[in-house]
């Protein structure tokens, strides 16, 4: 799902600044509003789930997880 709404399952992106998970959500939906359209999803920081206040290093593989059901 977030591959449909983002358009391409790879993104290469940079910043100036060391972001918080937190941050780093804004400047995404920044980049691609239409990931408003997930209610919820969970970032993962080199292949670990991340906290909203872990800080994101250079090189660091992030990926974005959408919601998941199941029964």
């Amino acid at each position: 799902m977030s591959k449909d709404i983002v358009g391409k399952n790879l993104e290469t992106l940079e910043f100036d600044d060391k972001l918080s998970i937190q941050e780093f959500r804004q400047e995404l939906t920044n980049i691609f509003p239409r990931l408003k359209e997930m209610e919820t999803y969970t970032i993962a920081v080199n292949e670990e789930y991340a906290e909203e206040e872990q800080l994101l290093s250079d090189n660091d593989t992030i990926a974005i997880i959408p919601p998941v059901s199941g029964g």
